[in-house]
């Protein structure tokens, strides 16, 4: 989310399955004048919105069974791609923030400085590089448990993608602290995550020395507590 974009708190009704979700839950997209369909990830483009939920799945099936020309009630022809595409979007979105939260100060990088935030209380999101090596992460994670609240962790992206949202020349381990950027870091990686695994899968075949979490990247003890008490976003 764009710092000029509000926080949502408005249902709108998923394409695919008909349900109500909020729009933190959804992909907003809009049809081109070309009949093709556009992803509006900041909800800002001119148009009729067309509503899917914020997964593969969701959007593969829109796109399979038409549902975005039947919505619409036009000739549109989304691309075969077209999750793919938002995946692309919604990652570029989150490294955004995180290169807004660092030079607003409330993102700290480097392994001492993150595991003195995470001891104190102070981190909301714990940011590890996929690709980063397993006892740094290990001793983070294993700080993570004991901390309250539990902070979220995110090792979507790998460190080459970090380092240049960071502006860093090796970016492996970061926090982001408490407050509004926070806010809207958890809505736009939670929308990922339904495209991607927050936590990789390379990181459970570790073992248990790596302060290992379930798959997406959540302590199974406090998962409902760090998502809201209502579980990750699918």
């Amino acid at each position: 989310m764009h710092p000029n974009e509000t926080l949502i708190d408005r249902d709108r009704q998923d394409l695919v399955s008909r349900q109500a979700l909020d729009e933190s839950r959804l992909i907003r997209f809009v049809p081109g004048p070309d009949g093709s369909v556009v992803p509006d990830l900041a909800r800002k483009l001119p148009g009729r919105g067309l509503w899917v939920a914020a997964d593969r799945a969701s959007i593969e099936a829109a796109v399979k069974k038409n549902l975005f020309a039947r919505s619409a009630k036009a000739p549109l022809k989304p691309a075969a791609d077209l999750a793919d595409l938002v995946e692309k979007l919604l990652a570029r979105r989150c490294l955004e923030q995180l290169g807004l939260a660092r030079r607003e100060g409330v993102l700290i990088s480097g392994f001492e400085k993150s595991a003195a935030a995470v001891r104190g209380g102070k981190a909301v999101w714990i940011i590890e590089a996929a690709d980063g090596s397993a006892d740094g992460r290990g001793k983070l994670l294993g700080l993570a448990k004991h901390a309250s609240p539990a902070p979220k962790i995110c090792g979507a992206f790998g460190a080459d993608d970090l380092s240049l949202a960071l502006g860093l020349e090796n970016a492996i381990h970061a926090v982001l602290l408490k407050g509004g950027r926070a806010d809207r870091w958890t809505l736009e990686v939670e929308r990922l995550a339904g495209f991607r695994p927050l936590r990789p899968e390379s990181w459970s075949r570790v073992g248990p020395g790596d302060g290992a979490e379930d798959g997406r990247g959540e302590a199974p003890e406090r998962e409902a507590e760090a998502f809201g008490g209502r579980g990750p976003v699918s």
